[in-house]
């Protein structure tokens, strides 16, 4: 039902926001309402003054970009939490973000795994297919958590045709590892690898899913070109081919 949302809503997006922005002057205060457009240099400023960590600018600008376009879709995006992941990074290196949108607080900066057959410390091969064991790239909507073999998990939606649609049929969720520590890291350089789910520190886990479930979104960015120049959510009214 999500992902038919998506497809039938996107191409009106664009209209939404520019109706909404030319009766709205925005101060890059957030409103509730879903059709206001966050300003992107300015809470990218705000962030900056108030954490010592927060993504690099281009790729919190494409998950601004994201955020806005998805909540101009009524009902859609419930939380101001939005959690970037930087799959450019290696993953020696703490490359997970949560983010209030409201205080300008940076909640958690950590590491965070990607698929097996991603690649070694760094991620550069993705795929949605089943049973490929690799990392997906894209926007997600986080669902509602459950008891699973890696105790508190968290159900993500793909919401990106091509690219992740079928992460819930390819179980892909956020959960815990102990894989993903300073420790790992120290004894084999890099970190432990998932089935493809974006995984987390046993330290942090419940606490990252319990702040972003139930209606926030995820961003995993690569510098993948086709990615950047045919995603429906970040070009919403540019035909997918």
């Amino acid at each position: 039902m999500i992902k038919t949302l998506v497809t039938i809503s996107l191409t009106l997006i664009a209209f939404v926001c520019l109706s909404f922005a030319s009766s709205h002057s925005s101060t890059g205060s957030i409103s509730k309402t879903p059709a206001t457009k966050l300003k992107a240099p300015v809470l990218y400023e705000e962030i900056g003054s108030n954490n010592h960590s927060y993504p690099p600018y281009n790729i919190f600008e494409l998950a601004v970009k994201g955020f806005n376009n998805l909540s101009s879709m009524r009902g859609m995006v419930k939380k101001h939490i939005l959690t970037v992941v930087d799959f450019s990074k290696p993953s020696n290196e703490k490359r997970l973000w949560v983010i209030d949108l409201d205080t300008r607080k940076v909640l958690f900066n950590d590491y965070v795994a990607h698929g097996r057959n991603s690649g070694d410390v760094f991620a550069k091969t993705f795929s949605d297919k089943p049973n490929s064991y690799m990392s997906s790239i894209g926007f997600y909507l986080t669902d509602q958590t459950y008891q699973g073999k890696h105790g508190l998990s968290l159900r993500l939606e793909g919401l990106e045709e091509k690219y992740n649609q079928h992460a819930r049929d390819r179980a892909i969720v956020m959960h815990g590892a102990e894989y993903v520590s300073a420790d790992f890291i120290k004894k084999y350089g890099r970190l432990g690898r998932s089935f493809g789910c974006p995984s987390v520190s046993m330290e942090i886990y419940k606490d990252v899913i319990e702040t972003i479930c139930d209606g926030s979104l995820l961003f995993i960015y690569y510098p993948d070109k086709n990615y950047l120049q045919h995603s429906a959510i970040l070009n919403p009214l540019r035909p997918a081919s």
